[in-house]
């Protein structure tokens, strides 16, 4: 017989009360408290917030900057992420093309609020970070999945052409996160433009998820498409403080919008948030003003450990791995027929390894398991020896 607590679930919406739980949240809570875990299965660094920025909220808390404020963000804040987006891609965005948001997540939220109906479809290449599905949901749009293509030596790759067949008339958004969580990958600047073309001839959003942007691995950042779109385009491009400064908790973010929607977000900001805690944003614009060194440092941290861990988990039996164009995650092909989930778990009681099973990330994820590796090079070998007694060398 059906409980109360049944009876007021089947009340819900069918898009919020079939909403997907996280399965990198169910095998962290297995783990979450135990020391002795090694956890590479949350999209986070192992370094703490850089000082300087924590002097910053703190120091604005004791000024007072503890009220209220625009919901669109401080103009201070939204003038550091215009200096900072031409200092690294040479672009001039101004101030008033910039909303703040609580962090990367609620940035997608807002932009699926601004732009879908119910019904519509977007273009997601997939394995993809399991939030993204499930904010289009919530506002009843409808996730189309374009499967990236594993290749024999571990890596992975997305032909525009492939991305460009799944749009149909319902389309509204394409989705590209480049470089990609989990998969590494990033889009060739022949094909942004190649997509941007397609778009615009058809009437669709492009949605980019930009946040790894400073994750790659030969010296270059990598491209972004307000470098190639006009102020007028179909673009919404979104970010977080998370991964380049070590924020992960702080939760702030920006969403960069065509030239004339200031408003519009202004009242989805006030209608989600209010606004994200004023102190923060005054952390948020220290980070962006003087927060470089500190990113170099971290991807070339990165860098190691990456090493580290390709070269240990390539000596194993039945593993497949390759270094990935960017982002700080290894997509790591397992072909031992088990699934991803009970694998991870297996992983966790066996030999105290968190990782994140593939299938958190679609349907497209099993046979994989995600590997964070935004770690100190001292773990990363701890990691691989753990890895080689659980797997055993090929």
């Amino acid at each position: 017989m059906p409980t109360a607590v049944d009876r007021v679930g089947r009340s819900l919406p069918p898009r919020i009360r079939d909403l997907a739980s996280s399965q990198i949240g169910l095998v962290a809570d297995l783990g979450r408290d135990d020391p002795d875990v090694v956890k590479l299965w949350i999209g986070e660094g192992d370094l703490p917030t850089p000082p300087f920025i924590v002097d910053a909220a703190t120091a604005a808390m004791k000024a007072g900057h503890t009220r209220y404020t625009y919901s669109v963000g401080l103009p201070a804040l939204r003038r550091s992420l215009s200096v900072y987006h031409h200092r690294h891609w040479g672009v001039n965005l101004p101030p008033e093309r910039f909303a703040v948001t609580s962090g990367g997540m609620n940035a997608i939220m807002q932009a699926c609020q601004a732009i879908l109906e119910p019904g519509d479809e977007v273009v997601i290449p997939s394995p993809a970070w399991g939030n993204v599905r499930e904010a289009v949901r919530v506002v009843g749009g409808v996730p189309v999945s374009v499967p990236y293509r594993w290749r024999p030596d571990g890596g992975f790759e997305l032909p525009l052409a492939d991305i460009v067949a799944a749009i149909t008339d319902r389309t509204r958004i394409v989705m590209i996160n480049s470089p990609a969580n989990p998969t590494g990958w990033i889009m060739p600047l022949a094909d942004m433009r190649g997509l941007r073309e397609v778009t615009e001839a058809r009437g669709i959003w492009i949605l980019a998820d930009e946040v790894y942007n400073h994750f790659v691995y030969d010296g270059a950042v990598a491209h972004s498409f307000l470098e190639i779109c006009s102020d007028q385009d179909r673009l919404l491009v979104c970010n977080t403080m998370s991964k380049n400064w070590a924020m992960t908790g702080w939760r702030a973010g920006w969403v960069a919008f065509p030239q004339g929607l200031s408003s519009v977000f202004a009242r989805l900001g006030e209608y989600n948030t209010t606004s994200i805690p004023t102190f923060i944003q005054h952390a948020a614009s220290a980070a962006l003003d003087g927060g470089d060194p500190f990113i170099e440092a971290m991807v070339e941290r990165c860098k190691v450990s990456r090493a580290i861990l390709i070269d240990g988990m390539s000596r194993l039996a039945n593993v497949s791995v390759s270094a990935p164009q960017g982002s700080f995650y290894l997509l790591v092909r397992i072909e031992t027929g088990e699934g991803s989930l009970d694998l991870a778990k297996r992983l966790l009681s066996g030999v105290k390894l968190g990782v994140a099973p593939g299938t958190a990330f679609g349907p497209e994820g099993e046979g994989f398991i995600r590997i964070c590796f935004a770690i100190s090079a001292e773990l990363a070998h701890d990691a691989v020896r753990r890895f080689t007694a659980f797997f055993g060398k090929a």
